[in-house]
């Protein structure tokens, strides 16, 4: 099922789709598995799912989900020091021309919603288009429900934190740290993203995984405090 509005054909656009997508792939060969290709994938799929519901166009969308985090090995190779957003959002043209698109005005409205993609960057620059709202929406969406604790818990032994520890250590601790546990992922960034998230379909997918989350935070503390 396609949405409205669409630029190329379907056969132009799978040859398109077809050239980025095996450009990501190597660029993401090194990531650790929190942020690689089964996570853009995960988010392709839920995005695209999104622009149908809400009406967007789906090809901008679906290019922008596979780029999204073109820029994440940096980060995370300087432990944070670049913004895989920004990055990211300079290395679309290239990729983009590589692939074959050449239109200036779609490759700029890709590259704005890699750009305005990442959550702790709201505040310099708002996703103004509703495909760049849609590919926010859905890279949120992965850090919810169990598999966004399954990938906090990954991403907290990768930078080898703690298993769990307490709200008042997690809070008090920094980034990359023993303290940065999935329990202070959550604290800070995951339980806020039902509230900030752009889409109807989005906020709906959103608030039915932040449940699961307090519901298995609460079991666990539980199990931790016998």
């Amino acid at each position: 099922m396609s949405s409205v509005n669409q630029l190329w054909p379907e056969d132009v656009f799978q040859s398109y789709l077809s050239g980025v997508e095996k450009t990501v792939r190597e660029i993401l060969l090194t990531a650790p598995s929190c942020h690689d290709w089964d996570h853009t994938l995960r988010v392709y799929k839920m995005a695209h799912q999104i622009a149908v519901c809400e009406k967007a166009n789906s090809q901008i969308v679906d290019l922008a989900a596979l780029l999204h985090d073109i820029g994440r090995v940096q980060e995370l190779a300087d432990r944070g020091k670049t913004c895989h957003a920004l990055l990211g959002a300079a290395m679309v043209p290239e990729l983009l021309e590589n692939a074959g698109v050449h239109d200036k005005n779609i490759i700029a409205q890709i590259a704005a919603c890699v750009r305005t993609h990442r959550f702790r960057k709201r505040g310099l620059e708002e996703p103004a288009t509703l495909e760049a709202q849609v590919l926010f929406d859905a890279d949120k969406l992965d850090s919810l429900g169990a598999i966004g604790l399954a990938r906090s818990f990954h991403f907290a032994g990768h930078v080898g934190a703690r298993v769990h520890n307490t709200e008042a250590e997690a809070l008090a601790s920094e980034s990359y740290s023993r303290e940065d546990t999935a329990y202070r992922e959550y604290l800070v960034k995951l339980r806020y993203i039902p509230s900030r998230m752009f889409t109807v379909t989005g906020r709906e997918f959103a608030q039915k995984r932040l449940v699961y989350m307090i519901d298995f935070f609460k079991e666990l503390e539980s199990e931790i405090s016998l």
